[in-house]
């Protein structure tokens, strides 16, 4: 994988349940190509899907759950990142994706979970305000939540390959949002390394695995 190009996205639908289960199905064989080519070319058996060769995570800003400006700039922190981008009234998928992110991190050493950050960026900024994000990712350990200003989301979700779209909307703010469900690990370096769909992170024992070798090898 050479470049986050994002993946396509359903068109306005029956049920929302019915359009998320056929955008993760879509997703799920456009990651199964690339995962075949990935452990080619990859020297590590990623359980995810490897970038090959790793590609430079983009820099943003937005606002965090505490309603603090929180600039990601790879590579600064000198941690990895755990990023996936979803919603808090998301009914399954994102609790799912946070809570597994939560146990492969709870799996590292002691020492070395702190070096990885779990960051939620919200696909609705409409009503995901930061009191409502703190109120959600505090179910998820150290997981920080954050909201890109509506007029620069669209840019941010390009960067990273990542489609969004309303669905089932019954009013102004009844809606659901289908959405990548792809998790991106980015290393201490700021080097996009592993993407993982949510159908993976239940084998946290792999994902793990993953993390443990992002962490040992990061790159410049």
């Amino acid at each position: 994988m050479t470049d986050p190009t994002p993946l396509p996205i359903a068109p306005r639908p029956r049920p929302w349940y019915l359009s998320a289960l056929l955008a993760a199905l879509a997703v799920a064989l456009v990651l199964g190509g690339a995962w075949v080519y990935a452990r080619v070319q990859s020297p590590f058996p990623y359980y995810g899907t490897a970038y090959t060769p790793p590609v430079a995570a983009a820099t943003f800003r937005g606002t965090d759950q505490n309603g603090q400006p929180w600039t990601f700039t790879p590579g600064e922190s000198g941690r990895a990142t755990a990023l996936f981008f979803g919603f808090t009234h998301c009914p399954n998928i994102c609790p799912l994706t946070l809570a597994y992110l939560e146990r492969a991190r709870q799996a590292l050493p002691e020492a070395d979970r702190d070096r990885v950050d779990v960051v939620l960026v919200s696909v609705d900024p409409q009503r995901d305000t930061p009191e409502r994000l703190k109120a959600y990712v505090e179910y998820f350990g150290k997981a920080t939540g954050v909201r890109v200003p509506a007029p620069a989301l669209p840019e941010v979700a390009r960067a990273y390959g990542v489609g969004y779209q309303k669905a089932d909307v019954k009013g102004p703010d009844d809606y659901q949002i289908n959405h990548t469900t792809a998790t991106y690990l980015i290393d201490a370096g700021g080097q996009l390394r592993v993407l993982w769909d949510y159908t993976q992170l239940t084998d946290v024992e792999r994902v793990t695995r993953d993390l443990t070798h992002v962490l040992e090898n990061p790159l410049p």
